[in-house]
C-alpha cells in the first residue's frame, strides 16, 4: 500500500476538498486526484464522492479513515526513528553499570528536554563496534581501538575521559582498612578480574598494567557475573578486584566491602568515543561538550602506551 496515497486520503477527507489536500502536500490537485484513485483501486472501493464542493466520504471510505490515520502515524514514527535529526543519539556503552552509561546518565539528568538511546552491543571486539559505526547501526560508542590504523576510513575517535582505578575488597582483607593504596602495594596480592577477553581493549589495558607494576591479575575460569565475583570478595581474606571510580556497582550491606583509591600513581583507564568522521547524529554534539567537562584524574597517573588521542571537545 501506497503510504502517500493514504496520507493524500486522509488530508482530502479532513479538508473536504483535493486542492487543499494538494496545497498541504506540495502537490497538484491531479497528483492528489490519482493517488485517491490508485487507492480505490487497490482497495476495490469507492473511497469519495466527488461534489461541486468537493469530496465526500463514503460508507466504506468512513469506515477506513481511523485505520487509515494510523498507518500515517505509524509511518511518520517510522522514519523518525532511523532520521538523525529527528531521534534521540544511539549510543553503545560497555555495560549498564560502565562508567560511560553513569557519565550518559548523569548528561542526561543534567540536560532537561535531552534525550540519548542507549545500548549494549555484544561484542568484545572494538573494531566490529567501530564497523557498526561505519554501517549507522549506531551513532557513536564508548570504545578503544587501540591501533587508530585499524579504524575503518570514516570512523573517527576522540578521547573522552580518563576512569581511575579502585581496589574493591572485603573486610578481610589485609589492606581493608587502608584509605589509598600505591600500585605497588598490590604486588603479591591476588586481582581477580574474570572476563578479560582476547582481543578486547581491557584486555591490552591489563596486560600493560600487569607488567607495569608486576601485579598478580587473575581471569581464568569462566564468568559468572558481578554478583558472584562480590560474593567471593565478601567472603575472602586475600581476593580483591580492580573496579573505575564511576562504575556503579550494588551488593548487600553484610558484604562491607570497600573500595580505596589507588594512587602515586593513579592508574587510569583511558575512555575513548568512536564517531562518524562526516555528519555525525547533532545530538552527539553535547554529549561531547559534557563529557570533556568532566574533572581530570588526578596526577600523578599511570595510562597505557595507546595513541595519545585529541580530546572530545572541538571535535565534531
Amino acid at each position: 500500500m501506497d503510504t502517500e496515497a493514504v496520507r493524500s486520503f486522509v488530508r482530502a477527507a479532513e479538508l473536504g476538498q483535493l486542492r487543499h489536500a494538494a496545497d498541504e502536500l506540495g502537490v497538484t490537485p491531479q497528483a492528489v486526484s490519482k493517488r485517491v484513485a490508485a487507492l480505490e483501486r487497490d482497495l476495490r472501493v469507492r473511497l469519495f464522492t466527488r461534489t461541486a464542493r468537493g469530496v465526500e466520504l463514503t460508507l466504506d471510505g468512513r469506515a477506513f479513515l481511523p485505520y487509515a490515520r494510523g498507518v500515517v502515524v505509524s509511518a511518520d514514527r517510522a522514519v523518525a526513528a532511523v532520521r538523525p535529526g529527528s531521534r534521540a543519539p544511539r549510543v553503545d556503552v560497555l555495560g549498564l553499570r560502565s562508567a560511560q552509561a553513569v557519565v550518559l546518565h548523569d548528561y542526561w539528568r543534567s540536560h532537561p528536554g535531552a534525550d540519548v538511546d542507549v545500548v549494549t552491543l555484544r561484542v568484545d571486539d572494538p573494531r566490529r563496534v567501530a564497523a557498526a559505526v561505519q554501517a549507522g547501526d549506531i551513532d557513536a560508542a564508548f570504545r578503544t581501538v587501540t591501533d587508530p590504523a585499524a579504524l575503518p576510513p570514516d570512523v573517527r575517535m576522540v578521547h573522552a575521559f580518563d576512569s581511575p582505578l579502585q581496589l574493591l575488597v572485603g573486610p578481610r582483607h589485609p589492606l581493608a582498612s587502608a584509605r589509598s593504596v600505591t600500585p605497588s602495594r598490590l604486588r603479591g596480592h591476588l586481582i581477580r578480574v574474570p572476563g578479560i577477553v582476547p582481543r578486547s581493549e581491557w584486555s591490552e589495558f591489563y596486560d600493560q598494567l600487569v607488567t607495569a607494576f608486576d601485579l598478580r591479575v587473575d581471569a581464568t575460569g569462566p564468568n559468572f557475573g558481578d554478583e558472584v565475583l562480590l560474593d567471593a570478595i565478601a567472603g575472602s581474606a586475600d581476593v580483591a578486584t580492580l573496579v573505575g571510580a564511576r562504575d556503579r556497582y550494588v551488593w548487600p550491606a553484610g558484604h562491607d566491602l570497600r573500595r580505596i583509591p589507588l594512587v602515586d600513581p593513579t592508574p587510569a583507564y583511558p575512555i575513548s568515543l568512536l564517531l562518524p568522521r562526516t555528519n555525525p547524529h547533532p545530538g552527539l554534539r553535547a554529549i561531547l561538550d559534557h563529557v570533556a567537562a568532566l574533572p581530570p584524574v588526578p596526577e600523578p597517573a599511570w595510562r597505557p602506551a595507546w595513541p595519545r588521542l585529541s580530546p572530545a571537545a572541538g571535535r565534531r
